[in-house]
C-alpha cells in the first residue's frame, strides 16, 4: 500500500503543478510568439500536466527504488513482432466491420475528399499514442500497483484511471481571460461531465473496457508488446475512420462522436477480447 500512496501523491503533484504551470506557460508562449494564438488555454493547461508528470516522475521511480522492467513484473518477450502485429489485427479487424456496417446503414457518410496530411496524422499517433500510454499506464501505474496489491485490484484502478484522463476534458473557452485560477477552473470543468449519465454509460464505460482489455493482455503476456498492438489498432482505424466520414446525428448510448465511444464500441471492445483470449491460447499451445 505505500507504493499507492506515492503513486496517488504523484498524481496529486501532477495535477496541482500543472494547475499552477499552465496560465504562466500560456502567458509566455503568446509573448514569444503570434504562432501560438491559435492555441487555446486548454493545450497549454494539457502541455503542462505533461511537463509536470515527467519532473515528478524521476523521484517518483527513485522513492519506489526501480531498477529494471522485471520490478514491474514484465519479462522479455521473444515474441515481441508477433504480439504487436496481432494486437493491431485483433483490435483493427472488428472496428472495421462495425465501420462497413455503420457506411452501409448510413449512419456514417464518406467524404468527398481525404487530405493526405490527415492520414499522416493519424499514423504518428497511432505509433506515439500506444507506446507513451501503454509504458505510462500498463508498465509503470499496473506494474507498482501488482507489488502491493492483488492482480484484479490493480487492473481495477489502472482501468478506472485509464478511463477518467481521457475522459476528462474541459469546454471550450469563450473569451474567457486567462488568470492564475484558470487551470484549476479546468480541472473543475473537466469533473463535471460526470453529471451526465448518458455521457458516463457512452464514454466513460467504453473507456473502462478498453483500458481492462490491454491490462489483461499486459498481464497474460507479461509483457507490452500486445497492449501496444491493441492501442494502435484501435487509434488507427478510429482516426481514419474519423478523417474519412462525416456524422449526421450522433445516437447516445449507442455511438458518440467517434468509434471509441458508446455501446456499439463497446460490443466490438468485447469481441476483440474473446478473440485475443481465444488467440493467446492458440499461440501458447505446444505445436509439433
Amino acid at each position: 500500500m505505500k507504493d499507492a500512496a506515492k503513486l496517488f501523491a504523484y498524481f496529486f503533484a501532477v495535477v496541482l503543478g500543472g494547475g499552477l504551470l499552465a496560465p504562466p506557460l500560456f502567458w509566455s508562449a503568446h509573448r514569444f510568439s503570434t504562432f501560438f494564438a491559435k492555441y487555446d488555454f486548454e493545450s497549454f493547461f494539457h502541455r503542462a500536466l505533461l511537463i509536470c508528470a515527467l519532473a515528478f516522475l524521476w523521484p517518483l521511480l527513485r522513492s519506489l527504488r526501480l531498477h529494471s522492467f522485471r520490478d514491474l513484473q514484465l519479462d522479455k518477450n521473444r515474441h515481441a513482432l508477433r504480439d504487436v502485429v496481432a494486437g493491431i489485427l485483433l483490435a483493427a479487424i472488428p472496428l472495421l466491420v462495425g465501420f462497413v456496417v455503420l457506411i452501409a446503414t448510413r449512419i456514417f457518410l464518406l467524404k468527398n475528399a481525404i487530405p493526405g496530411s490527415s492520414l499522416g496524422a493519424a499514423l504518428v499517433a497511432s505509433i506515439v499514442v500506444p507506446l507513451i500510454e501503454e509504458l505510462f499506464f500498463r508498465g509503470l501505474l499496473l506494474g507498482i500497483l501488482l507489488r502491493g496489491l492483488r492482480p484484479v485490484v490493480g487492473m481495477l484502478i489502472t482501468s478506472a484511471f485509464f478511463a477518467i484522463i481521457h475522459f476528462l476534458k474541459a469546454p471550450p473557452r469563450t473569451g474567457e481571460s486567462v488568470t492564475w485560477f484558470s487551470g484549476f477552473h479546468s480541472i473543475a470543468n473537466s469533473f463535471a461531465q460526470f453529471a451526465d449519465p448518458m455521457m458516463m454509460l457512452a464514454s466513460f464505460t467504453t473507456l473502462f473496457l478498453i483500458g481492462w482489455i490491454l491490462a489483461d493482455a499486459r498481464l497474460r503476456t507479461r509483457s507490452l508488446f500486445l497492449p501496444i498492438g491493441l492501442h494502435a489498432g484501435w487509434i488507427f482505424v478510429a482516426g481514419v475512420v474519423g478523417k474519412m466520414t462525416k456524422r449526421e446525428t450522433i445516437i447516445l448510448p449507442w455511438l458518440g462522436p467517434n468509434l471509441l465511444t458508446g455501446l456499439l464500441p463497446l460490443a466490438l471492445g468485447l469481441i476483440t477480447w474473446a478473440l485475443m483470449i481465444g488467440w493467446l491460447r492458440y499461440a501458447n499451445r505446444p505445436h509439433s
